[in-house]
């Protein structure tokens, strides 16, 4: 009764009402992109290829897990929000590296102008790469209807054409609708192949495939990682910062203590994407060169069917979660924003003793949330090559499921909180 409540009060405040609204709008022109064909494509003998794919840890397989099945199909919106969001990853990395980039995003709301107009232009740039290569593959696989320059031609145009309007429907969610346009969309294309997995779970249980036992494993597994993923991402180790009191003319300032939150994972999806996004490119050149070298084919896909292939995403998981942290946090310059500011940490010396402390902290929190990233990454696909569990969701897409779920309820608590409503998630109650 009480969540009832608190859901109705989400609808009782006009401007959270108008937001999802336009999300669901925005949400429903993206997923009707995604059922567009182009043009030239053998869309059936695709979709065996596919299957094969996802089966095989290839890579078109795990770019059209995060599609929402587009790229399978191969429709308008194929290459859906990827090149946005690798460009994206690859402006914020260079911007930390290049001391011309790094200055721009300094310099407040015009440098975020300029660094989204080099994202763009640089989506662009990916889209035509990405789609070039898609073309290339489906004349290669005999996908095509007719071969040729005006093929590819027709199919670059369609499917950058595509990824941009991708990349603006997302534009207009952050803008006008509720949450990370691109995060909502990448959501939208997951959690729409939910309804197909449960219906064919239940299929092969009616049909005596799968024993209801599993289907109960396959339940309580997907269960024990969302309950996981949630309490390990909320976990955070508070620093306390004290600051010292200044008197200014005939007013004091300071003197009152805070803190910085260290989440668990600071990196957070980032290194799973890196690191499977890395593995999955030699299977996808081994099936590219299958007819003139075979054997390289059957070494690579013995490598992705043993265990090997889990122990190397793990370590590269563990690797990157390092290094992204390291780029995402910067210690010295915490540390000298809390020194201009006047404080400092109980017990430990301004200036180069507290950037040791970060990095102290930072190294061991990041040992335990690279590990717990890692682990809930690959637990569904161990389920399934150790035991044999039908869990065809990836740990990869069930965290961005669940944190991006977590991002959206975290906004729509803080609506209700400001109109005066408590939290959806705490009751649902006018505050008097």
């Amino acid at each position: 009764m009480i969540l009832l409540k608190s859901f109705q009060n989400i609808f009782r405040i006009s401007e959270l009402r108008k937001k999802i609204a336009f999300t669901l709008g925005v949400l429903i022109v993206d997923r009707l992109g995604t059922y567009i064909p182009v043009i030239g494509v053998d869309v059936l003998k695709l979709t065996e290829v596919m299957q094969k794919q996802m089966g095989m840890g290839g890579l078109l397989g795990y770019f059209d897990l995060f599609s929402g099945g587009a790229l399978g199909r191969c429709s308008v919106f194929a290459l859906g929000i990827s090149p946005y969001i690798t460009a994206s990853i690859m402006m914020q990395i260079l911007g930390m590296t290049i001391p011309s980039l790094e200055q721009l995003l300094k310099e407040g709301e015009y440098g975020r102008k300029i660094i989204n107009q080099y994202t763009r232009y640089l989506t662009l740039g990916l889209s035509i790469m990405y789609s070039l290569s898609y073309a290339f593959y489906l004349e290669h696989q005999g996908l095509v209807l007719a071969t040729g320059f005006t093929f590819k031609l027709l199919f670059v145009l369609t499917l950058s054409a595509g990824a941009m309007m991708v990349m603006w429907l997302g534009d207009q969610i952050s803008q006008y609708g509720i949450g990370n346009g691109a995060s909502v969309i990448i959501f939208a294309g997951i959690v729409s192949r939910y309804p197909a997995m449960v219906a064919k779970l239940l299929y092969q249980v009616q049909e005596g495939n799968i024993h209801i036992f599993m289907a109960l494993i396959v339940l309580a597994a997907f269960l024990f990682i969302t309950a996981s993923i949630v309490f390990l991402e909320k976990g955070e180790r508070k620093i306390p910062v004290q600051y010292a009191r200044r008197i200014v003319g005939n007013r004091m300032y300071g003197g009152q203590s805070s803190y910085i939150p260290f989440k668990i994972n600071s990196a957070g999806i980032m290194p799973v994407i890196f690191a499977s996004t890395i593995l999955r490119f030699p299977a996808m050149m081994a099936a590219m060169l299958a007819t003139k070298l075979p054997m390289l084919n059957t070494i690579v896909q013995s490598f992705y069917n043993g265990p090997l292939f889990f122990v190397s995403e793990f370590l590269l998981i563990i690797m990157f979660s390092f290094f992204y942290t390291a780029l995402s946090v910067n210690s010295d310059e915490l540390a000298e924003n809390i020194r201009k500011n006047g404080g400092f940490i109980p017990g430990i010396r301004p200036g180069k003793s507290t950037v040791n402390y970060f990095e102290y902290l930072l190294n061991r929190i990041g040992l335990v949330g690279a590990v717990y990233l890692a682990t809930l990454a690959l637990f569904p696909a161990m389920l399934q090559f150790l035991f044999n569990v039908p869990f065809e969701e990836s740990g990869t897409s069930m965290l961005i499921v669940v944190g991006v779920a977590l991002e959206l309820a975290s906004q729509v608590e803080s609506y209700l909180i400001e109109h005066r409503y408590e939290g959806f998630l705490s009751g649902g109650r006018l505050k008097r």
